[in-house]
């Protein structure tokens, strides 16, 4: 009996020590192809963190196995909105190439916060911007210039995009000269909007069918597109 119960002590003990051993912190939690991915593309230097990139990237290919992505892009452009607006937290990415193409600022809704994006809506007229994954359509020329709409696809959370005239534009109030004045960047009706000059390099690169992920760690978001294990989505693909 006393050798059963030292047995059991033993194998607990191992256990124990290869849950610690295999314990890693969040940030650094991720399969060998999305860390790969990470690491060539430079993105740790230019401030995009390993596990927002990770939601994005399982989210970008189990979109492309539903069919409704471009089949010769294979962009993901990624907004953090956990980050201020002074930070440059949009980064679009070419995956295939592992690539990172432009990392600039992008602007939250006014509604949403001042300097950092704090509320969230998917509602007409809130003034607030949308979380989740979107697909993007195609571009137009608007009041704002050169703009690129887009498809919400997380329901509840920015299924009303086109109909809210969510889109991706160029304005004066994202640039270091706002940030200079207000502390700040300016702030849209909701849309995620680029560097005047920068717009149209902006709208080209990712027009079509590609992903832009807005993210933030607030705890009501859920995604069906962050369900399936990343490394099984990087192995299918």
């Amino acid at each position: 009996m006393k050798r059963r119960i030292l047995r059991g002590k033993g194998l607990v003990i191992i256990l124990f020590a290869l849950a610690l051993m295999s314990w890693k912190p969040e940030d650094e939690v991720a399969s060998p192809g999305i860390n790969e991915l990470y690491d060539t593309a430079g993105l740790a230097e230019s401030g995009l963190s390993l596990s927002v990139f990770e939601k994005a990237v399982t989210g970008f290919y189990n979109l492309k196995n539903t069919g409704r992505l471009s089949a010769t892009k294979s962009i993901l452009s990624i907004a953090d909105f956990d980050l201020n607006s002074t930070k440059k937290r949009l980064w679009i990415i070419d995956l295939e190439k592992k690539e990172l193409i432009l990392n600039t600022w992008v602007a939250h809704g006014e509604r949403s916060g001042t300097d950092k994006a704090l509320y969230f809506s998917n509602n007409n007229e809130s003034l607030k911007s949308s979380i989740g994954f979107f697909i993007t359509g195609e571009s137009y020329y608007g009041k704002h210039g050169l703009s690129l709409k887009l498809d919400g696809v997380d329901q509840g959370f920015n299924t009303n995009a086109r109909k809210r005239a969510i889109v991706v534009h160029g304005a004066d109030y994202v640039s270091q000269e706002t940030i200079n004045a207000l502390g700040r960047l300016g702030r849209s009706q909701g849309c995620p909007a680029v560097p005047q000059e920068l717009s149209a390099t902006i709208v080209h690169a990712i027009e079509d069918k590609t992903v832009l992920f807005i993210h933030t760690s607030d705890q009501n978001y859920t995604s069906i597109y962050l369900d399936e294990d990343p490394g099984t989505v990087l192995a299918s693909k």
